[in-house]
């Protein structure tokens, strides 16, 4: 009661560990209790058949040996059987008695003889059975006893019968015994089960008390708590992944912090400008001064739409309402309308901007706009990471697909952070200008048109990417 009411108290009333104690001590309780029925019974079965086949012997012996008396002319058949009685040599296991005519005992080993109303079944049945014989185990007089009566009637002798009788007090207090040792083993057996139990609640339950509680921190906004691994076992494998769950939400929310501070820092800058030349244009201003001016305003303002839209086609993308505009186009053309985008940006900073248009044309299907919008963010995020270096872009087919590079010789990707670049939200290099979801928006657009992009650095000495595009029509 005491372990019981220790596991309820800690776990509570309706919890697995109660429920799990209370359902198995339920079942382990009863399987004992018939194990110890069925060991009872057949033990009783065995001790009390061969005590009843011990008697019946002993009975059918004496009958024998009266039958050979009474064919013996020579001999007076009712003395022997007076005789039988009276120097009878199991008295110390057994009593023997004879049954007149009148159904009474007449002369018993013991030197007593009962009264009249002595209760003796076994004689009944004698009378009906066609062997003769009948056998009588239970309480008779206070005392469990085996009684066999043997009927010898013969036409010349007052003797009807022979009763043997003899107390089951040793053989049950044997059964006793063994039942004490059943009883003793089925208890050992119980509080094996409680404590192993205790053992086998407390390595499931502790985890799972301790993933709740680790999930309400979670819930929260707590994401520093874990869950110790103690075992390979489902557990251990719920904790490991318990674990990296919260590892993933506390990178998503440091991720999601740092975008809403990189979007946040990327939308002040340009608005600042925005309004700080509004402001100087609104104070009057020299010709010169209002064409640099509508040059930054409308600069900024390009950078701001062009961010509002990776938004857009974010919340699309995650809402599944994102669509693409089939159709079959030269991809060759939208890269190439992409990179014009960026010739004068190549010659103002310094970079080398190498493509050789290839002498073929590769048709896909895919969104032009969509398309174009990919290029444009790779070339783009190339610039970004690229001083005063080299910018080279290859287009390459083989037999099912179009193959296009954009290799830089900027700054790099950590390796740690190379896994990560196309998810959202996440920026490999903090110090640069971007929200950190055009790539996982692009990678999305290509995964949609049946491409994948696949990116490759070395730190120090720049960064590949690498877009390859199911075509339209294979070659031959």
């Amino acid at each position: 009661m005491k372990i019981g009411t220790k596991i309820s108290g800690k776990y509570g009333r309706h919890s697995i560990a109660s429920r799990w104690m209370a359902n198995t001590l339920l079942v382990v309780t009863i399987l004992l209790i018939v194990a110890n029925v069925c060991v009872y019974y057949f033990s009783r079965q065995y001790y009390y058949g061969s005590a009843e086949s011990y008697v019946v012997s002993e009975a059918n012996a004496a009958q024998m040996v009266l039958t050979r008396l009474y064919e013996d002319m020579a001999v007076s058949y009712s003395s022997e059987v007076r005789e039988l009685i009276v120097n009878f040599d199991k008295k110390d296991r057994m009593e023997l008695m004879s049954i007149n005519k009148n159904g009474e005992v007449s002369l018993s080993s013991s030197g007593f003889s009962p009264d009249k109303t002595y209760y003796m079944p076994d004689y009944e049945m004698a009378l009906e059975s066609d062997d003769k014989t009948g056998v009588f185990i239970g309480f008779n007089n206070g005392e469990n006893i085996l009684a066999v009566t043997k009927i010898i009637e013969q036409p010349s002798s007052n003797y009807r019968a022979l009763r043997f009788v003899a107390s089951l007090s040793m053989i049950d207090n044997q059964l006793a015994g063994i039942m004490f040792v059943c009883v003793m083993i089925s208890l050992f057996v119980i509080l094996a089960v409680v404590m192993t139990g205790l053992y086998f609640v407390k390595s499931i339950c502790v985890p799972l008390v301790q993933i709740s509680a680790t999930a309400k921190k979670l819930a929260t906004g707590d994401f520093s708590e874990r869950i110790p691994v103690t075992s390979n076992d489902e557990i251990g494998q719920l904790s490991a992944a318990f674990n990296e769950m919260a590892n993933e939400l506390e990178n998503s929310e440091q991720i999601k912090n740092d975008f809403i501070s990189s979007v946040s820092h990327e939308l002040r800058t340009p608005l600042t400008a925005i309004k700080g030349w509004a402001e100087t244009l609104e104070g009057g201003y020299e010709e010169e001064t209002f064409v640099k001016g509508m040059k930054v305003i409308n600069g900024e303002t390009n950078r701001l739409e062009q961010m509002v839209e990776e938004l857009l086609d974010f919340s699309r993308i995650q809402s599944g309402r994102f669509s693409l505009q089939m159709q079959i186009i030269d991809v060759i053309a939208e890269l190439e309308d992409a990179l014009l985008l960026f010739v004068e940006r190549a010659k103002k900073e310094k970079i080398t901007l190498s493509y050789n248009e290839p002498q073929f044309m590769c048709a896909v299907m895919g969104d032009k706009s969509r398309l174009r919008q990919v290029f444009i963010n790779v070339i783009d995020n190339a610039f970004k990471y690229t001083d005063a270096g080299t910018i080279e872009v290859l287009v390459d087919r083989n037999e099912s697909s179009v193959v296009i590079s954009v290799a830089d010789t900027g700054c790099g990707i950590a390796p740690e952070d190379l896994p990560k670049i196309k998810q959202k939200f996440y920026k490999a290099n903090r110090t640069k200008r971007g929200s950190g979801i055009g790539l996982a928006v692009a990678d999305e657009i290509i995964s949609m048109h049946g491409g994948l992009i696949e990116v490759e650095s070395t730190p120090g000495v720049g960064t590949t990417v690498t877009i390859m595009l199911p075509l339209a029509v294979k070659e031959e």
